[in-house]
């Protein structure tokens, strides 16, 4: 598109956009008439816009805001950009003091085993929009995945799609399990990989899920709100899938979920923070690691020492997933004076803990780690409590990096 026919464009949605404002007034309220301010809901040109599996649904009509729950590709204007880092500014102006931040890690535990022991698994939905955003999960690329018996094979075709709405209907409180930055003498599920004879007497690692040709691991399972979604539709694969979490509760209600299967899963407690804890199976060995929600929650300082970690149990060839909140969020931008522990990280009232990252530090950190970049994108949405007539910009971060494989010998 050239420079007259977008300016020549511009001008028509501007002189549209305007003559329609009175009604989203009277709909929504002089807040809510800011949200739509200049073309803050436009959709993006096909020049700036890329090409993202991240939704299609876009106010095109501000009329239409409250026909759905979300909107997608949402671009704030200047105005908004510059209220929203103001905003964030102030509500980090008063931080708690260093001496008190330290209970934020040594009682973290306690706080996410309340709050399980409160809700159970009745608080956070099930992510069934995973395979949508991630097919990575899948054993194979193409849209079915095969399994051997005996000399047939089946297929087992992907899920029908969803949209991430019953996702972010919690978005007002918290989005997973965190992996607080303590480090503690909790017991631990996951020893380390044993060794043991096989019939030839040859020492080989024994470890679950040993015999899979494609794993899979969750960081900050929490009550398995994507692990069971992941298991129930790779039970016709050779996978495996494991899952851990700081919270001995969070995996007790894991291990009593109706559909967890030892065969295909394994549960263990794990501080991904702690440095001397050992993993239940060996370096090399993982498919797909799964973060959502989960390093948002670590101090910022301890972030990069996990991920490195975590990518060197990635086969070369293997993929980290990572879906977490982005910069001026509307959770971040709500946050009141007193609540910040660092710049862009705070602590909720119940004691977790919340970084909002950006597209640069998302990438130096996957980067840095030694993964190449296969998407690294900022989800900007409109969510709309239709009830209230109430309108939140909402912002994540989605990204996929992928562990390259060693140069060929010359």
């Amino acid at each position: 598109m050239n420079l007259v026919a977008a300016s020549a464009l511009y001008s028509t949605l501007a002189a549209f956009l305007q003559s329609k404002m009175h009604k989203v007034r009277c709909l929504s309220g002089a807040n809510l008439a800011k949200v739509f301010r200049g073309l803050s809901m436009r959709r993006k040109s096909s020049a700036g816009r890329r090409s993202a599996p991240l939704g299609s649904r876009i106010l095109n009509n501000p009329d239409d805001v409250f026909k759905h729950n979300m909107w997608d590709h949402v671009q704030w204007t200047e105005e908004e950009k510059e209220n929203a880092r103001q905003k964030a500014q102030e509500n980090s102006s008063v931080q708690i003091p260093l001496k008190e931040q330290g209970t934020f890690d040594t009682e973290a535990e306690q706080y996410w085993d309340k709050f399980y022991e409160m809700h159970q698994n009745k608080f956070f939905k099930d992510r069934k929009w995973l395979f949508l955003e991630f097919p990575e999960l899948l054993p194979s690329k193409s849209q079915a995945t095969t399994r051997r018996q005996g000399d047939q094979q089946t297929k087992t075709l992907l899920p029908t799609g969803t949209d991430m709405e019953s996702e972010t209907r919690h978005c007002d409180h918290r989005d997973a399990s965190p992996q607080h930055t303590r480090t503690s003498d909790y017991p631990r599920a996951c020893q380390g990989v044993s060794v043991e004879k096989n019939e030839d007497d040859i020492h080989t690692p024994s470890f679950p899920g040993q015999h899979a040709s494609f794993r899979i691991l969750e960081v900050g399972c929490g009550v398995g709100n994507s692990v069971f979604p992941i298991v129930n539709t790779i039970k016709e694969t050779d996978a495996f899938v494991y899952c851990c979490d700081f919270s001995p509760c969070a995996i007790q209600l894991v291990k009593n979920h109706p559909d967890y299967d030892d065969s295909m899963c394994h549960a263990f407690v794990h501080d991904i923070c702690d440095e001397m804890a050992s993993f239940p199976f060996p370096l090399q060995s993982l498919d797909v690691i799964v973060a959502v929600f989960v390093l948002s929650s670590i101090h910022p300082e301890r972030v990069q020492g996990v991920v490195n970690r975590l990518s060197t149990y990635l086969k070369h060839g293997g993929i980290f997933l990572f879906r977490d909140y982005g910069r001026y969020d509307f959770t971040q931008l709500r946050f009141k004076k007193g609540r910040c522990l660092s710049e862009n990280f705070y602590t909720r009232g119940d004691g977790t803990c919340v970084y909002f990252f950006t597209e640069e530090e998302v990438h130096d950190l996957f980067s840095i780690a030694g993964l190449e970049e296969l998407q690294n994108l900022e989800d900007r949405r409109l969510q709309v409590n239709r009830g209230k007539k109430v309108a939140m910009h909402r912002v994540w971060m989605q990204s996929k990096y992928r562990k390259p494989f060693p140069p060929l010998p010359s």
